[in-house]
């Protein structure tokens, strides 16, 4: 036992040491505000609601990767259902809740207001969370903390019926950092939320990264996405600082920004954007950044490499800074079929393009030609995309020929008047190698 100093009076705050034959949920109701409830290894069966002030945490003396305390939920509802403020759950392994979605079936869920106001300073960590629905569920919960989880959904389910790995709704202050996240429907899904960071962590084999719908005044910062539809999904948000990320072996994109505006892309990183061959079709190119409807953001520092397409606007996209980002192995660079010129370019400072033919006779660095990506038979081949097959015909090629000849001839789109001669040097990234050392 120990006690607890609080406003000037004691209060008496216990220790309990449980094992399996103990009824768990009795010892949960019948505690206090402040007890450490401590598991010994095990299997605990069953749907625990917590609705005091408390800590449950696996037996700290279980070997660091032998996480044997065990909440199995019995395939229904929730493992850990969250009814206050102030709760930690810590070195866990939770499984087999429920797989409604409707009912927001999760291994560890809390929504649930105190006195009309959000719960508050709700800690998980060091967590192993393996189940069909949703991983952790935090709603209208502020100031939380969610690090050091490992959390895997189920890859036999389609990925429309599984939940979300890591979801925040209606939540501000919180705090997400160093989690790794996989086979679930999106890894991190943050709606209706605000002042949040999401850092650090590692998601794959999902259908987005992180996801963002509604949401502003966010940092997304050096997370890892790799083997996604999408490494990162930033759709009808706002005032978004999201910079040091890395997606690699995406199917559909890198960075989706769809309704996406005053916000900052900067020192992200973006590697092999490619649809699967089985799933092929027209105008399912792979797209590092694609960017629908999205307006007022600055895109700088970015690299973009070995994508099949390495930007695309589209709907609109338009009066947003472009600069310092480079451009590398792109079969086609940009994807841009507007009547409005768009400069990218920032202070005299353009972008990088590796197919790029220019020449910089001063050697400041900044080519002495304009880059123009697109020309008119690049607008054809993409309004009719049969002319594939004679793109690199002869015919075709004097056509180009012909538009160089002849600015007048040159389409509305995309101008880089100060391309650089070489890529910016941009850090991004640490390696988070050390992430499974601390799981």
């Amino acid at each position: 036992m120990f006690f607890l100093i609080l406003h000037g009076q004691q209060l008496s705050a216990q220790e309990y040491l449980i094992s399996p034959a103990n009824n768990l949920q009795d010892v949960l109701d019948n505690s206090q505000d402040g007890d450490v409830i401590t598991l010994k290894s095990g299997v605990y069966f069953g749907n625990f609601i917590i609705e005091k002030q408390i800590t449950l945490r696996g037996d700290p003396s279980t070997p660091k990767n032998n996480k044997a305390v065990i909440i199995d939920a019995q395939n229904i509802r929730h493992g850990l259902w969250l009814k206050n403020s102030n709760i930690t759950i810590e070195n866990l392994t939770i499984i087999n809740w429920g797989d409604d979605l409707t009912a927001q079936n999760s291994g560890i869920y809390s929504s649930h207001k105190i006195d009309d106001s959000p719960a508050l300073n709700i800690t998980i960590l060091h967590n192993l969370i393996i189940g069909d629905g949703f991983g952790i569920w935090l709603e209208q919960i502020d100031n939380s903390t969610v690090s050091y989880n490992r959390i895997k959904g189920n890859l036999a389910l389609s990925s429309a019926d599984r939940g979300n790995g890591i979801q925040i709704t209606k939540g501000m202050n919180n705090h997400v950092f160093h989690n790794e996240i996989s086979e679930t429907r999106d890894g991190i899904y943050i709606i209706s939320s605000e002042n949040n960071i999401i850092e650090q962590n590692t998601v794959h084999h999902l259908r987005y990264g992180v996801h963002y719908m509604y949401s502003e005044h966010d940092s997304l910062i050096n997370n890892i996405a790799y083997q996604t539809d999408a490494g990162y999904a930033l759709m009808s948000s706002n005032h978004l600082t999201v910079t040091g990320n890395k997606t690699f072996n995406s199917e559909d994109y890198g960075f989706l920004l769809n309704f996406l505006t005053e916000s900052t892309l900067n020192n992200n990183h973006i590697k092999n954007v490619w649809p699967n061959p089985g799933k092929k079709a027209q105008g399912r190119e792979g797209k590092g950044l694609f960017i629908y409807n999205s307006s007022f953001n600055t895109l700088k520092n970015n690299i973009i490499t070995n994508a099949e397409i390495g930007i695309h606007l589209t709907a609109g996209s338009e009066n947003s800074k472009i600069f310092n980002n480079s451009f590398i192995d792109n079969p086609t660079p940009v994807k841009y079929v507007s009547n409005n010129k768009q400069h990218w370019s920032h202070n005299h400072s353009g972008n990088y393009w590796s197919n790029y033919l220019g020449w910089d006779i001063n050697n400041d660095g900044i080519g002495d030609t304009v880059f123009e990506p697109n020309d008119n038979i690049d607008k054809l081949a993409w309004q009719y995309p049969e002319m594939q097959v004679i793109i690199d015909s002869p015919a075709i090629l004097i056509l180009r020929w012909i538009q160089r000849q002849f600015p007048v001839l040159k389409p509305q789109g995309i101008k880089d008047s100060y391309p650089l001669m070489n890529p910016p040097v941009i850090t991004v990234n640490q390696d988070s190698t050390s992430l499974k050392d601390k799981l």
